[in-house]
């Protein structure tokens, strides 16, 4: 098996239909792949459709939601390919995507996880690759302070110095689309399911990181990601009230713990 393909689908339908189509119509070009999608206890009867519409589709039922590294790691367990790719259900790759990231994973054998370019749906670019986080940019990013103390350091993170057109080795890729390479993921292990929501990216890439592997930016595959940043939309001071809120903050003090202790 060349590709597997997991999904993981909370509530979003819709999203993961459309998500499963694109795929379908994609150019592989001789490639083998499989797709899991894995139901985060969404009580949408998902499987049923899928049984219909898709019965190549393997799915995998969660008791519970696991949330998205949790999730993922149910479908990877299941996974059999030389490649593994995390694909979020809000995501649209584009027909040639799959051959040009196979090949130059191919081509590169030090590079553990690769990603695309990624575009919103209006076809503005999307950042999706990043530098690491200093101790404060979680709070510059969420609050007023960035604009009065933090732009530099938001402009250093979110890599404003690259224009997004050249391949280039970055410290971490935002995880709505990971080709990652099954032999390096062995080494570095599964998400952390500590992180039930944010920073299961990070993590994860800093891993590779830390392993010796390569984490890439490669634009000449390409994506749409119909991407809503619920926490960052969120006022900073309705932490007690928004869950997504509470949650990236909580994923960022676990982070924190982690890896800033070392």
């Amino acid at each position: 098996m060349d590709i597997s393909i997991v999904i993981v689908n909370y509530k979003s339908k819709g999203l993961t239909l459309s998500c499963l189509k694109s795929i379908k119509e994609a150019e592989w070009s001789g490639l083998t792949h499989e797709i899991i999608v894995v139901d985060n206890n969404s009580g949408d009867y998902l499987g049923e459709i899928l049984a219909w519409q898709y019965p190549e589709v393997q799915f995998i039922q969660a008791g519970t939601n696991l949330g998205m590294g949790g999730g993922n790691n149910l479908g990877l367990a299941r996974a059999r390919g030389k490649y593994l790719v995390v694909m979020n259900p809000d995501t649209i790759a584009l027909p040639d995507t799959w051959r040009r990231l196979y090949d130059y994973m191919e081509a590169n054998q030090s590079v553990g996880v690769v990603g695309p370019k990624q575009f919103n749906p209006d076809k503005s670019v999307q950042i999706s690759c990043y530098r690491w986080h200093s101790l404060l940019t979680p709070l510059y990013r969420r609050t007023f302070l960035g604009a009065w103390f933090g732009q530099k350091d938001l402009d250093r993170f979110l890599m404003a110095d690259f224009d997004k057109n050249s391949i280039r080795e970055v410290d971490w890729l935002l995880g709505s689309f990971l080709f990652i390479r099954a032999e390096a993921l062995r080494r570095v292990g599964n998400f952390d399911d500590r992180f039930f929501l944010y920073f299961e990216d990070t993590d994860l890439c800093r891993r590779f990181y830390r392993a010796g592997f390569k984490v890439v930016y490669n634009p000449q595959a390409q994506i749409i990601h119909n991407h809503s940043r619920e926490s960052a939309r969120t006022p900073w001071y309705r932490f007690f009230t928004s869950r997504t809120t509470r949650t990236h903050v909580i994923s960022w003090f676990k982070y924190l713990l982690k890896w800033r202790m070392r």
